[in-house]
């Protein structure tokens, strides 16, 4: 089965582009982005922080089954415009990767699809190619599924 989020990284680039259709309202894609609830759900995590806003900071952690912390990750909005933009700055605790930014944006194709595209830039190409060794399209394309699966129950809620 073919991935159906695109994750594309050139060689010698310190930044990956990942581009991912949603058959979900921009609106509803926005949310899935932004409410504590549903990030918890799609991303497996849990949400210790979340500021929707310009200068605002986050901070999710995540833990395994038997409820230890694998990681904590948390950063700050730059940029926060409901339903077209987040900038954001990411960074894994107990990690070396260093501190990511990220430009994400919402982009309505219909009254029923959505893009979202995610311009992400490391410090360095050596620490984006780091990255690109571990399970990372994988993981970005199982966590978008999942996020497509439960905001459709709540898209299946809102026309009812």
């Amino acid at each position: 089965m073919e991935a159906k989020t695109k994750v594309h990284a050139e060689d010698g680039r310190q930044e990956v582009i990942i581009t991912r259709d949603f058959d979900l309202p921009v609106e509803l894609l926005f949310t899935a982005y932004v409410e504590p609830e549903i990030i918890e759900q799609w991303m497996n995590t849990k949400v210790l922080k979340l500021e929707n806003q310009k200068y605002g900071s986050w901070e999710f952690q995540t833990s395994d089954p038997k409820g230890n912390v694998v990681f904590t990750a948390n950063g700050v909005y730059h940029e926060f415009i409901p339903n077209e933009k987040i900038t954001r700055t990411f960074e894994m605790d107990n990690m070396s990767l260093g501190a990511q930014l990220e430009f994400l944006e919402f982009r309505k194709l219909s009254d029923d699809t959505s893009r979202l595209t995610m311009h992400v830039v490391y410090k360095s190409v050596a620490v984006r190619d780091q990255l690109m060794q571990l399970p990372f399209r994988q993981g970005i394309n199982m966590a978008h599924n999942k996020l497509q699966e439960i905001v459709n129950k709540l898209k299946t809620s809102h026309h009812e």
